[in-house]
């Protein structure tokens, strides 16, 4: 496989498992009762929802005259997997089954699958669209649950209903003097299934879940519909792309593979090298998703186990990670560029030295680079001495206010803290004009230490009520609390 064919398989899988599974991984989690949104592609006769049956991509290639293309149609099978309880007259479904200390669960899961074709581009041109059908046959598995007296109390029933589909390819050239090529391929659900009021889960079953496509070129080069080079936009303005995003993928500067997305992309995705693995939770933060994944109880983590087999594989990659692999997800910096004098250089004259007596030279007006605003160097200022008026109170660090957050927001995080006291240790003025209030909570053991750290909780001014009873906390510093 070459390099930008293995960059943009790595991209294809993380799109293709986009949002398969939200944290905290459990079949009865509320936001994993509505799965599969990216790229659902469902039968034309289904018009309950918003989805659509087919996707149309449009690409331009350059040079391509004597090029063969190669496209890759990936999409999720979704499989059900029902229970079935052993009873006198036959088998009958429920939600779970208990055997001993392993739980058997009802849920879907999706199998990958693939379409391949290759098509010289030539002969596409001035000929009839080309047209891929797509079979995927059906079948049904089911193995015997056993108790460990050797008692048949039920079994899992596992089925993926066939799939109907096809990829219609078809190009044409493009007037004008550079020879370029519109290569369209339309990705199409033709299963004839009639759902006759039947709900949304049922037409996942018959269903491409998060369809994309991959398409390579052996000769010649694909041209960015992103930042296109000026000569060929009027070219690029033409094609019309449905409910995908095509970009270019592998190395920068290669041009020989497009990933067809159904979530919006920039040109040369990749994965992040510090990304240990897939977690399945559409673009949540890694480092917040592996710390989250630590702290399931051992009843939730077998739920999550029992859920689906990748999230087990998911937990025990995050279980068995080393601390250095760990600390990898805290942050990276991926380039770091030279400052250039207007952007983050501020102009001090009045603050360079005199003209030396001895020399007369005047000094050099070369400045140091300094950020294009720093609070050190705005006397205007001073978050250790600042205030704010609140309720008629003057505010300021030292005070000791009550957080009442609901006001403003309702984010679950804020909402713990609503009636709790808390210690103002300095007020912030943002770029925008508006103040802030940095704060510790006089409950919490670890003041001392977020103090040291600089980590403190934030909060709007409306969204505390100064305490006046007559018992403010003194400056911490001056009580020498603060930690060295």
């Amino acid at each position: 496989m070459s390099v930008p064919m293995d960059i943009a398989r790595r991209v294809a899988d993380a799109v293709l498992y986009e949002g398969y599974l939200l944290y905290p991984y459990r079949a009865s989690a509320t936001k994993n009762q509505v799965r599969w949104q990216f790229g659902v592609l469902v039968p034309p006769g289904f018009t309950a929802t918003a989805e659509h049956p087919a996707s149309v991509t449009e690409c331009l290639l350059e040079g391509a005259v004597y090029a063969v293309a190669h496209l890759n149609l990936r999409f999720l099978h979704v499989r059900t997997r029902g229970v079935e309880r052993a009873e006198d007259d036959g088998y009958w479904p429920v939600q779970q089954l208990r055997n001993g200390h392993r739980t058997y669960l009802a849920f879907d899961e999706a199998t990958e699958r693939e379409a391949e074709v290759t098509l010289p581009v030539a002969g596409l041109l001035d000929a009839p669209e080309r047209v891929i059908e797509v079979r995927i046959p059906g079948d049904r598995v089911v193995e015997p649950i056993v108790a460990p007296s050797g008692e048949v109390i039920g079994r899992l029933v596992s089925e993926h209903l066939p799939l109907h589909a096809a990829l219609r390819v078809s190009a044409e050239r493009v007037p004008g003097p550079y020879e370029l090529v519109k290569l369209r391929a339309r990705v199409e659900n033709t299963d004839p299934w009639k759902p006759l009021g039947a709900p949304r889960e049922q037409a996942l079953r018959h269903s491409l879940v998060s369809a994309h496509l991959l398409i390579a070129v052996n000769a010649g080069a694909f041209v960015s519909l992103l930042d296109p080079p000026e000569w060929a936009r009027p070219a690029v303005e033409t094609c019309r792309n449905e409910h995908t995003w095509p970009v270019l993928v592998g190395e920068p500067g290669h041009r020989d593979v497009v990933l067809s997305s159904p979530i919006i992309l920039y040109d040369h995705p990749d994965i992040a090298p510090e990304s240990p693995g897939a977690l399945f939770d559409s673009t949540e933060i890694d480092e917040m998703l592996h710390l989250r994944t630590l702290t399931l109880t051992d009843e939730e983590t077998r739920e999550a186990r029992e859920t689906d087999p990748r999230v087990a594989e998911l937990i025990d990659m995050v279980g068995s990670m080393p601390p250095e692999l760990l600390e990898r997800l805290h942050g990276a910096i991926r380039s770091v560029e030279a400052a250039t004098d207007h952007t983050c250089h501020t102009d001090r004259t009045d603050r360079l030295p005199p003209a030396s007596p001895e020399t007369g030279d005047s000094p050099s007006r070369e400045r140091p680079p300094t950020p294009w605003w720093d609070p050190a160097d705005d006397a205007t200022v001073s978050p250790e001495t600042d205030s704010v008026t609140i309720a008629g109170v003057a505010v300021s660090r030292g005070s000791r206010v009550r957080l009442v957050p609901g006001r403003r927001r309702a984010d679950a995080h804020d909402m713990f803290l609503a009636g709790r006291t808390a210690h103002v240790e300095a007020v912030l003025l943002d770029l925008d004009g508006t103040r802030h209030l940095a704060v510790t909570l006089d409950e919490d053991p670890g003041a001392d230490l977020h103090r040291s750290h600089g980590r403190f909780l934030y909060f709007a001014p409306d969204e505390v009520e100064p305490l006046t009873d007559g018992s403010p906390a003194g400056d911490p510093a001056a009580d020498g609390e603060v930690g060295a």
